[in-house]
């Protein structure tokens, strides 16, 4: 192909995908259609071809009541039942004109931007329609229930949909990521070609029209070949816009797709969307080689069979997405645990390299470290490896880097690609470039596709050309490692914040050491200065006098009165040492804080348990706000909160009904939490008392305690870097506050 040929093509691509599909000025010829403005049902809008099934000229209608064709009791009544934002279409019953003979229309209405949309089709026999399709439908609903895989639900539904519309081929296709879709399952009268397990290339369905298949989950064609019936006027005289007929049955469809459907010898179609979650995950696709009418009976119930249809496969989605991410996390938490019982991120993923690998449904990976580039399974090697971790470094504000095809995605590195298909990496440090990744190696795919996918450029028109065949067409693709599941990717981002964890609660624990000793040397100048002053002093004292009473009264002393003089005067110099001494050592440090996840709900319900004793005989209701995940040390966070609560519990002994309501607010750089209480409350004058030893703001015949319980609280809180205070009013209750510091990391949710 030509370069002028190739942007011919793009262009033509460009203008298919914007041709406004949705608003085609026109409708398909077998039924015919009526807009009116809903706030005065008059008519706006009508299609050209009521003349040929009322006998009416369209223009002679514009701007008249819509009484003057039809009762418009009924609509009013049927508006009355319809909810204001329902845009699809429903039955408003049968009904006959005058002009048009003993033939019943059917009428389907729905609202679309301020006007009522209403659409006459010839009404077939309701009974008939109920006694076949309600059995098929009750059928088709019992043996869904009872079957669990993918492929046989769609065969099932395939079969169903055949039987309800009797089209000469049903088949249902899934769509991948790049729109695609592959036929699961088909049925097809003898003569219709087959495209079980073919592929249809998503160029086939422009993206204008997907959004289409999204709201609404019908369309029909009933006849390839019809001409269609324009709207009188074009535009909506009120608005000056063309009438959206997105939710129109009988809206018509772009001439490229009539030529499409001629050219796979299809005249009449009908297409069942299937919403997954919001996305459109494929299709049913019925088509006959002859014109077939497709009453609204039969529409309905091939809708309610694709809704029931994608809640199956939602469900069953969602099944095995739920047994993958437990799966991922059994195994995260196998490696988190090889790390901490290591001690170091590096030794924890080499001991564990079957789990590493399955994590990620990999044939290598590799740890890069500061010191070392750890690997195991298959790898590129070292030199390649590490042009990689380069290159990781220079892509910015990305968590997960993940690639199915590196000779296309890193061209840059072209010796990397003959040795892996597929990279997963995540950074496992803030600062160093360190990384875990995951090799996948090539896995060459036969794709089938019905008809070779491409277009082509009509050379008359310019415009795009649909396919003409639809022949099986084999490629083969290679450099292509199977794809990252979302769930895989999101796995590694959760396996990245937990080790970044670890890396920065072990730098935590260093700063806490370092803290504590910094603490204890505070402390050791306090008893420094405490030694120096209060011991040394006498010990001076007991030496000079010891000195001074030798040299007044040593002539009347004995010998042995002397030499008791000189052991004091010794024993004080050595008493001075020893002082001096003992100023040089420092007193034991504390142990540091063994920081982990704390559920703090869990915590509190632990508590509540405890207390259950003292909440004996009393009315408590107790409030308890959705608590957060915090990072701390379990044991003193429990102790500081079992005060708090405790406390609570007491100090409203004296309530008929006590009230004890326990919570915690989220700020950027901290978590607050506090307990509040409706008891006998505190004078805030008093307030700077509260948190200190052996401090009581009541009378020990009231209340029983040591006074401790709030310094012990104070001093853990401070131990975590966290302050606490209270705010309280006497008879009124208090509420008691303590503040944990953000660590700049999301703990890992259960």
């Amino acid at each position: 192909m030509s370069t002028t040929e190739a942007q011919d093509l793009l262009d033509a691509i460009d203008r298919c995908a914007e041709e406004p599909i949705h608003i085609p000025g026109s409708i398909q010829p077998h039924g015919f259609l009526l807009a009116v403005e809903e706030s005065g049902l008059r008519l706006q809008q009508v299609s050209e071809n009521i003349q040929h099934w009322l006998g009416r000229d369209a223009r002679t209608l514009l701007g008249q009541p819509l009484s003057t064709l039809i009762d418009t009791d009924r609509i009013e009544a049927g508006l009355a039942a319809l909810a204001e934002d329902d845009q699809n279409p429903f039955h408003m019953g049968d009904m006959s004109f005058e002009g048009a003979g003993e033939r019943l229309f059917a009428l389907m209405a729905h609202r679309r931007n301020g006007q009522l949309i209403l659409e006459f089709e010839q009404a077939g026999n309701t009974r008939d329609a109920y006694d076949t399709l309600y059995p098929l439908m009750r059928t088709f609903v019992t043996q869904l229930q009872e079957t669990r895989e993918l492929l046989d639900l769609c065969r099932l539904a395939v079969k169903e949909v055949k039987r309800i519309t009797r089209f000469g081929r049903v088949k249902a296709y899934q769509f991948d990521a790049e729109g695609n879709g592959t036929v699961l399952a088909e049925e097809a009268d003898p003569g219709y070609a087959c495209y079980l397990g073919l592929c249809f290339p998503a160029s086939d369905i422009p993206p204008q029209a997907r959004q289409l298949y999204r709201e609404n989950l019908i369309r029909v064609i009933q006849d390839a070949n019809y001409q269609p019936s324009p709207l009188i006027p074009a535009l909506n005289p009120a608005s000056g816009e063309p009438l959206d007929l997105s939710f129109a049955g009988l809206r018509s469809v772009s001439p490229v797709h009539l030529q499409y459907m001629r050219n796979m010898g299809t005249l009449a179609s009908l297409s069942i969307s299937i919403i997954v979650r919001g996305r459109l995950w494929g299709l049913i696709s019925c088509h006959d080689a002859a014109p077939r009418q497709v009453s609204y009976q039969t529409r309905t119930s091939c809708e309610l069979l694709g809704r029931i249809l994608a809640l199956q496969i939602e469900a069953r989605e969602v099944e095995t997405l739920t047994q993958r991410k437990l799966e991922l996390r059994q195994q995260i938490v196998r490696l988190l645990s090889a790390m901490a019982d290591h001690d170091s991120v590096v030794e924890g993923f080499r001991q564990l390299p079957h789990v590493a690998l399955a994590f990620a449904g990999a044939h290598g990976a590799a740890i890069i470290s500061s010191e070392s580039c750890e690997t195991i399974g298959e790898t590129p090697d070292y030199d390649q490896i590490m042009q990689l971790v380069q290159w990781l470094g220079e892509q910015r504000d990305r968590l997960v880097y993940h690639s199915d095809c590196v000779s296309r995605d890193i061209p840059n590195l072209p010796a990397l690609a003959e040795h892996c298909a597929g990279v997963m990496a995540i950074s496992i440090s803030r600062i160093h470039a360190h990384y875990l990744i995951w090799f996948r190696r090539e896995q060459v795919k036969t794709v089938e596709w019905a008809g070779k996918p491409e277009k082509q450029v009509d050379r008359h028109s310019g415009a795009l050309s649909p396919r003409h065949s639809f022949e099986r067409w084999q490629q083969i693709l290679g450099g292509y490692a199977k794809p990252w599941e979302p769930v895989e990717i999101e796995g590694a981002l959760e396996l990245r914040n937990a080790v970044l964890g670890i890396v920065l609660r072990k730098a935590e624990e260093l700063a806490q050491m370092a803290g504590e000793l910094r603490a204890s040397n505070k402390e050791l100048e306090s008893f420094s200065y405490s030694v120096s002053h209060d011991l040394r002093a006498p010990l001076r004292h007991i030496a000079g006098y010891t000195e001074l009473l030798g040299e007044l009264e040593g002539d009347r002393l004995s010998e042995r009165g002397m030499r008791f003089l000189d052991n004091i005067a010794d024993a004080a110099s050595f008493a001075g040492t020893l002082v001096d001494n003992l100023l040089s050592f420092s007193q034991m440090g504390r142990s540091a804080l063994r920081l982990s996840d704390v559920d703090l709900g869990a915590l509190v319900a632990s508590i509540r348990n405890e207390l259950v004793p003292d909440c004996q005989d009393r009315q408590i209701e107790w409030r308890l706000l959705p608590m957060p995940i915090v990072v701390a040390d379990a044991a003193f966070l429990h102790m500081a909160l079992r005060n708090l609560i405790g406390n609570a519990v007491k100090y409203t002994r004296t309530r008929e009904r006590a009230i004890i309501e326990i919570g915690a607010e989220q700020r950027s750089n901290e978590v607050t939490v506090y307990v509040r209480d409706n008891g006998v409350g505190f004078d805030m004058q008093y307030a700077g008392k509260l948190f200190g030893v052996f401090q009581r703001l009541h009378r020990m015949e009231e209340f029983e305690g040591t006074g401790i319980g709030l310094a012990s609280v104070r001093r853990i809180i401070e131990r975590h870097d966290g302050r606490v205070w209270a705010e309280g009013e006497l008879g009124q209750g208090a509420t008691f506050y303590f503040s944990l510091p953000k660590l700049p990391y999301t703990p890992l949710s259960s």
